[in-house]
């Protein structure tokens, strides 16, 4: 078994403080820290370039292996920025948009291709870590598991949230949806 995890990147600073980037607040630090405290050994680890995603992974405790663009979810005529906090059911309404082929669905396709070849990256037994950001994990996950209960998955994925997605060998076999902050 390998597994990946998935997460959206910890709290930022807000106003003039946020900055280029959006750097991590000192209690997104602490939250990152508390939360990769649960993880245990992480094998690789890919994050988009973003600071706020970088930061979050060394504040987890994780070298950085590598930094990815991650195609935005947020597509023109089809989904607008933080669509997905208005939505009742955000994961089945992504199912939908993705089964329509557009252009979600190309964007959700090339975010699982990079969460796998990242995967590809450790061994049976091993965990990989990718650092995102909300509307772009959550397409992706609907993308690597389009039968899925989508509507048992809850409200889109807050600071840290995220999901573990099990493999045996390239099938995967269980995913679970991570909420909350560890206590």
């Amino acid at each position: 078994m390998r597994r990946l995890e998935v997460r959206r990147h910890s709290y930022t600073k807000k106003d003039g403080a946020r900055g280029r980037g959006s750097h991590l607040s000192h209690d997104g630090v602490a939250a990152a820290r508390a939360c990769g405290a649960t993880l245990g050994p992480v094998g690789y680890v890919l994050t988009s370039p973003s600071p706020r995603a970088l930061e979050t992974a060394v504040a987890m405790g994780f070298a950085v292996d590598d930094t990815a663009e991650m195609p935005s979810g947020y597509v023109p005529g089809e989904v607008d920025h933080h669509d997905q906090w208005r939505w009742e059911r955000p994961f089945v309404t992504y199912a939908g948009l993705i089964a329509r082929g557009r252009g979600l669905a190309a964007a959700a396709l090339a975010n699982r291709a990079l969460w796998l070849a990242a995967l590809e990256q450790v061994p049976d037994g091993g965990t990989a870590l990718v650092v995102g950001h909300g509307g772009t994990l959550e397409p992706a996950l609907v993308a690597c598991t389009p039968d899925a209960d989508h509507a048992a998955w809850g409200p889109a994925f807050g600071h840290l949230h995220g999901a573990t997605l099990e493999f045996d060998g390239t099938r995967l076999v269980r995913v679970a949806v991570r909420r909350g902050l560890p206590a």
